[in-house]
């Protein structure tokens, strides 16, 4: 990381997304398999090992989720303890655990083309 990335750095928890094994004895209907995951790596890259796969609805409903489990929260945010996600059809008993791993530091001036100075910021939300 340049000089210039510690003056503007921020943190970001990498992310794993798990399939969890089946639980009440609701059967996965969408394809799931348990232990399949993807990870949530380098500020926003989503990576499927060899052969894994989730089902589209699923991933639908996970990825929203996402950008607020990579920050870091308020000790008392929902966000915090809450990390299993339901499979969005209600017959199937896929759940998918977000799972917390290195949290990394990374740079604004390398992830946006505008700048931090307060002109910029106040135009943007004008």
């Amino acid at each position: 990381m340049s000089s210039a990335a510690a003056d503007d750095g921020y943190p970001l928890h990498d992310l794993r997304i798990e399939v969890m094994p089946e639980q009440d004895g609701k059967p996965f209907i969408c394809k799931h398999k348990a232990g399949d995951y993807f990870t949530v790596t380098d500020d926003d890259l989503i990576t499927m090992g060899e052969g894994v796969r989730f089902p589209m609805y699923s991933l639908a409903a996970i990825l929203p989720l996402l950008p607020a489990k990579q920050r870091d929260l308020h000790p008392n945010d929902w966000m915090n303890t809450d990390a299993v996600i339901a499979c969005p059809d209600p017959h199937c008993g896929g759940r998918f655990r977000i799972i917390r791993e290195t949290r990394r530091m990374h740079s604004h001036s390398e992830n946006s083309a505008l700048s931090l100075d307060k002109t910029s910021q106040s135009e943007d939300h004008a």
